[in-house]
């Protein structure tokens, strides 16, 4: 049984792949209180102290509008660290399996973006997440980097769980319409990843020739659920879902354009990913973004 560093593992991402872990490597879960990720030096030498085979780097700076002002952190979390992790990947033999993101591209392509796209991030986030993977292929560790989109699940802040609170206290939501992409579940992003490892066998333990294998197929992967919605549509799906529930209070949605609910931080009209590279190259195929839903909300409590 290997020995796997899962980064981040208080986040939803980190959580969810620590978890599927388990039974399967021998799991190091560290969360943000356990590891600094703006400190360097003490990335370094607990990688050095764990001797990893594998690596999952779970952890991210997330606020998308707050990185706006806060661009020096945003960047030591998803940049600096990132290639901290990397070199300390390379020096150790390990594989890096890291999480980046749809921001970095800008949204003006009329289809789904492919791995070979030209970049061009919209807001901080985005910028400093391309960063983070500039600074890990410079790195020249064995790397699988998953580009994913729209992230929820049923731990941690995100749409899910702000359309839930709001819809409790109001009786009108007012949604954006007009921004296209495919909600990915955390549950679906774990999945995913120990995929990458046992295949079609996903109760198994990871053997060193699954890292090996997965290591000959480096490179930068696109993972998101199939299918696309709006956050409009997926405002709506999850209310038509959550409505069976008893007592449930479903608020009137409003379709709006992005110009009338302004933030700090731009965001890419489309952000539809194509993985058709996962598929092809690993056989990991993510589910339709309804199925996530469904699961992810079946796993709240009523």
């Amino acid at each position: 049984m290997i020995r796997a560093l899962v980064t981040g593992a208080g986040g939803q991402v980190g959580a969810q792949v620590a978890r599927i872990l388990e039974g399967r490597a021998e799991s190091i879960a560290l969360d943000r209180s356990r590891l600094d990720l703006c400190d360097s030096a003490a990335i370094a030498a607990r990688i050095r102290e764990t001797r990893p085979q594998l690596i999952v780097n779970a952890a991210a700076y997330t606020a998308v509008d707050r990185a706006e002002s806060e661009e020096a952190l945003a960047r030591a979390v998803n940049a600096v660290a990132p290639g901290v992790i990397a070199e300390e990947a390379a020096r150790a033999g390990a594989l890096l399996v890291h999480f980046s993101t749809d921001y970095v591209f800008d949204g003006e392509k009329s289809s789904p973006y492919v791995e070979d796209d030209p970049t061009h991030p919209l807001n901080a986030y985005g910028r400093t997440k391309l960063e983070g993977e500039r600074n890990i292929a410079a790195s020249g560790c064995a790397h699988v980097i998953l580009r994913t989109s729209w992230v929820y699940g049923p731990l941690g802040a995100n749409f899910l769980f702000t359309m839930l609170r709001l819809g409790a206290t109001r009786d009108e939501l007012r949604i954006v319409d007009d921004q296209r992409g495919a909600p990915t579940s955390s549950l679906q992003l774990a999945r995913a990843v120990l995929a990458l490892f046992t295949g079609a066998e996903p109760a198994r333990p990871i053997s060193a020739e699954d890292i090996a294998r997965a290591s000959g197929r480096r490179g930068l992967y696109h993972a998101t659920a199939a299918g696309e919605t709006t956050w409009f549509g997926f405002a709506k799906a999850i209310f038509e879902a959550r409505r069976r529930g008893p007592n449930f209070k479903v608020p009137r949605l409003v379709a709006i354009p992005t110009r009338e609910y302004p933030t700090p931080a731009r965001r890419p009209a489309n952000s539809m990913l194509c993985s058709e590279r996962l598929e092809r190259t690993f056989g990991v195929r993510l589910g339709d973004w309804r199925a996530g839903l469904a699961e992810t909300l079946s796993a709240l409590p009523e």
